[in-house]
């Protein structure tokens, strides 16, 4: 073997780890530039929601005093559509979608739940009683594992719910009012909360 045989492989494995993160920033660069996140796709769009059913957020009242309900699976499969928000308080996106949830909570015939995720009960309450709490309903999902069945890539995320208790549209980042008046709220004034077409 030549001495210049033998110096290909050893530039090819120093240029190799180049070669790679070059290719892994490309990609990376071209997905902050060309997309935008609140559309990624879902592969369970269309698909029933997991059977899960999560326990209360510790501690939170409802506007009467009583003790906060959660929701299942099964709560979301009673005839309605439902809007399911993904949040936590330590995600600074999800204060900053916070007033629009206040304001669509307040639409008549609006069932709006909420996840709380991987959170302190105590946090949570706080940045509830602090901005106000739009939900109807609150789970805790201390572990992640409901988020997970649902898709969840990262808090905010928004789902609508269909009334046969299939996901009808995902919304991942913080909501706008351009998703809430051109997606979400036609999904909840169909009857099924079904996309027509």
């Amino acid at each position: 073997m030549t001495p210049k045989s033998k110096g290909h492989p050893r530039r090819l494995s120093v240029a190799l780890p180049f070669l790679i993160f070059a290719g892994l920033a490309g990609l990376f660069w071209y997905a902050l530039h060309t997309g935008d996140p609140s559309r990624l796709p879902s592969a369970l769009i269309g698909k029933p929601v997991l059977a899960f059913a999560l326990p209360p957020l510790e501690g939170l009242k409802a506007g009467d005093g009583t003790d906060m309900q959660s929701f299942t699976a099964a709560d979301l499969a009673t005839g309605e559509p439902t809007v399911v928000n993904v949040f936590a308080s330590w995600c600074v996106p999800c204060l900053e979608e916070h007033p629009l949830l206040m304001a669509l909570a307040k639409e008549q015939g609006i069932r709006l739940f909420g996840i709380n995720y991987k959170d302190d009960p105590a946090s949570a309450r706080r940045f509830l009683g602090r901005y106000g709490n739009p939900f109807g309903r609150v789970g805790a999902d201390a572990s992640g594992r409901v988020a997970i069945d649902f898709g969840v890539y990262g808090v905010p995320e928004t789902y609508v719910i269909s009334g046969d208790g299939k996901i009808a549209y995902r919304h991942v980042g913080p909501l706008t009012e351009a998703a809430i008046t051109q997606k979400i709220l036609p999904l909840l004034r169909q009857p099924s909360g079904v996309p027509q077409g």
